[in-house]
């Protein structure tokens, strides 16, 4: 089984990178106080350094926003993973446990304010790729069971059979969905400028330790980018 970005991808967008993780025999059963600490630390310096008044200064959100933009998501309706999270912090809502990875990769992703997202290994059916959407593809967005199928050119994340995740980062599959059974997993940190490839790694070797200390599992990484596109988990 391969993660893979598509070379359209890459052509279109030379400066993303993707951080990659690759998990088995995981325990994701029960909550961390430790994990949960780290999250309230990290929703306390985003409420005391960030103004959601100027959101669309900041560079980590509007090179996805002009991102979304390019395969015609409009922002004003659609907004990466990251930017929802760091909104409903500087709203005063707090991000709720929902199970130790998807805890950790919420954690991850607003302290390095790009997108982090994750899939289960055993549900996906074939190789995950990043690629854009023909428009042809099924799609049933968490917690529904209604098929809304991806636009021409929007860039998503698929297996063989259907789209995981709609506008990159923006809307997970109910399919892939991680949850206290999940056994085997694939986590992606994806990211733009000003977050760069070094940054990264450094996120990419935080969430491996995180997830080896809490869920006892097996991790294998790999980043992803216009040199090399292709990383084969198992």
């Amino acid at each position: 089984m391969k993660v893979t970005i598509s070379k359209q991808i890459l052509e279109k967008y030379p400066d993303f990178t993707v951080g990659v993780i690759f998990a088995q025999d995981v325990n994701n059963k029960g909550e961390v106080k430790e994990i949960i600490d780290l999250v309230r630390e990290q929703q306390k310096q985003i409420k005391e350094s960030l103004d959601l008044k100027k959101l669309a200064e900041y560079a980590f959100i509007t090179n996805w926003r002009k991102t979304y933009s390019s395969f015609g998501a409009k922002p004003s309706s659609y907004l990466a993973s990251s930017e929802a999270l760091i909104r409903r912090i500087l709203k005063d809502k707090t991000i709720p446990h929902i199970n130790k990875i998807v805890d950790i990769y919420n954690y991850i992703s607003i302290k390095y304010k790009t997108p982090v997202g994750g899939e289960d290994y055993d549900k996906l059916e074939g190789d995950l790729t990043l690629k854009f959407a023909d428009g042809t593809e099924k799609f049933i967005p968490l917690g529904s069971q209604e098929n809304q199928p991806p636009k021409k050119g929007e860039v998503v994340y698929s297996d063989n059979k259907e789209v995981v995740c709609r506008r990159w980062n923006w809307r997970e599959s109910d399919k892939t969905k991680l949850t206290e059974d999940t056994n085997k997993f694939i986590l992606v940190i994806d990211a733009l400028p000003p977050v760069s490839r070094d940054v990264v790694e450094v996120a990419l070797n935080e969430t491996k330790s995180l997830l080896e200390k809490h869920c006892n599992v097996n991790c294998k990484t790999k980043i992803l980018d216009k040199n090399d596109n292709e990383f084969g988990v198992v």
